[in-house]
């Protein structure tokens, strides 16, 4: 493998998410443990002084250089953390400091790749480093990304995205996928493993796959959309068509779709597919319910349908993530429905 250590420079601000911050390192630290002391990353610190910085979890981090030192030296890859914060209504909104945004531009021109997690996708846009480029962040911000910088493509879904030598990584945990992604690319898909398994993680996601988190929060805009969601939500085990939803809001399909794309960023019917796909997670993590009782309470109508919804949004089968995330002891009367295959499944243009 060589004598190779790349030098990572993570950011430090003020209110900075802690995760953000200490998980990368993490996993960039067992590259060394699976190979020898010359072999792997350096993690750098950087603020604007010396000073401590105090985290969004109060914790406070000490930076090893300052801004000014970083920039006069060779980056291999630099890493933007974000920032949030979260109104009396309990929307959550990005913060971007314009200072550091004006150190990030600078320390990008000296660095081989860039890399956002979470939020801090808002600091490289706003550094105009996203301009013309594909890029994810926290679902709760996406529309916030959207709005404040129109010339980048806004996809909330994936984990994480890659763009060249530029990277955008998802919400908070998915902080350890982007950074596995990142090994992959250095030291090869075998070391990415290694190290995964080190983390005893569920596995080591591709960047295709949704963000587990699906936005069921409170996060529209207008009542209309909120009635419509609690609409779902009440009514998550009927078909939920978009002439039936249509009907309920008093509008037109078309108007219906510009409405959930205009608040939520989505259509109609992936809405109702994350709605549904939350529901099953949560009873396959603290029920015993059959794959058929599942599908019907949350509106699939077939275990064959849960099963392709579960692999079209989460890249696993239903089975197999009660496996891996249950709270309690196994569940029984799961495995015969699972065996479906998706693929020999008729397609289907309504929801269920």
């Amino acid at each position: 493998m060589g004598t190779v250590r790349r030098t990572i420079v993570i950011v430090l601000f003020e209110g900075v998410d802690l995760l953000d911050v200490t998980g990368p390192p993490e996993v960039f630290s067992l590259v060394q443990r699976e190979t020898d002391d010359t072999t792997g990353y350096h993690v750098v610190l950087a603020s604007r002084s010396m000073s401590p910085v105090t985290t969004s979890a109060g914790v406070r981090i000490l930076p090893d250089v300052t801004f000014e030192e970083a920039a006069r030296g060779t980056i291999d890859t630099l890493l933007v953390p974000g920032s949030v914060e979260v109104d009396r209504e309990r929307r959550v909104h990005a913060l971007v400091d314009p200072e550091v945004v004006s150190w990030v531009r600078t320390l990008a021109g000296v660095s081989r790749r860039v890399t956002s997690v979470c939020v801090g996708a808002h600091i490289l846009a706003a550094a105009g480093l996203l301009d013309g480029k594909r890029a994810t962040t926290h679902w709760s911000t996406a529309q916030q990304l959207a709005a404040d910088h129109p010339a980048v493509e806004v996809d909330a879904d994936p984990i994480f995205i890659r763009q060249g030598d530029v990277w955008t990584g998802a919400g908070i945990s998915a902080c350890l996928d982007l950074s596995l992604a990142l090994v992959a690319d250095d030291f090869g898909e075998q070391m990415a493993l290694r190290v995964a398994r080190q983390l005893v993680m569920y596995l080591k996601r591709p960047s295709g796959q949704s963000q587990f988190s699906v936005p069921l929060e409170p996060v529209s805009a207008t009542r209309r959309i909120e009635d419509l969601r609690h609409y779902i939500t009440r009514h998550i085990g009927e078909p939920l068509t978009v002439p039936d939803l249509a009907a309920y809001a008093h509008v037109s399909d078309r108007q219906l779709t510009r409405i959930f794309k205009t608040e939520l960023g989505v259509t109609p019917s992936v809405y109702v597919e994350a709605a549904r796909v939350e529901l099953a997670r949560n009873q396959l993590e603290s029920t015993d319910f059959t794959l058929e009782r599942i599908a019907t309470d949350c509106g699939f109508g077939t275990p064959d349908t849960l099963v392709r919804a579960f692999r079209r949004r989460l890249d696993t089968t239903p089975t197999e993530y009660r496996r891996r995330f249950r709270a309690t002891g196994p569940a029984s009367g799961t495995a015969a429905a699972d065996e479906v295959d998706p693929a020999d499944a008729a397609g289907s243009n309504s929801f269920t």
